[in-house]
């Protein structure tokens, strides 16, 4: 099958440095656990709750057409793997949709969830959550 689009990302310089799109965007990346983490930096925690808040929100406005404000917040932690070596991502999504009951809103995420090509790749992850919520304007 054809795939609708493609792009690549890399990275030389491990934890700390740069990530880049080959002539396109560069990031400064930093651990959080260095010694000294980058405040100006991102890290691969940030950059999985961008991607998927992004994705899971785009998704949910194309399900309900525009019709009402949706919002997406996506916590991610790290914690030692059980078991070891190393870690683990926990990643919890929240959506909320505006005008809408919570069991309406579940719907919205339901749906949502199904189709974001994110989701897809966490969903069975038994360190990954959705969550609906009451809408809170800015």
């Amino acid at each position: 099958m054809r795939a609708n689009y493609r792009t690549a990302a890399v990275n030389r310089t491990g934890a700390d440095g740069v990530s880049s799109v080959p002539g396109g965007l560069s990031v400064s990346v930093a651990s959080p656990l260095g010694p000294d983490p980058d405040a100006a930096a991102t890290n691969p925690e940030q950059l999985l709750a961008l991607a998927w808040a992004t994705c899971l929100n785009g998704t949910a406005q194309v399900i309900v057409a525009g019709a009402h404000r949706t919002a997406v917040r996506v916590e991610v932690e790290l914690r030692p793997a059980a078991p070891g070596p190393g870690y683990e991502f926990h990643v919890h999504a929240h959506l909320s949709a505006e005008g809408r009951s919570l069991f309406e809103t579940q719907e919205i995420l339901d749906a949502a969830h199904a189709r974001c090509p994110v989701s897809k790749l966490l969903r069975d992850a038994a360190t990954t959550s959705v969550h609906a919520e009451e809408y809170v304007p800015d």
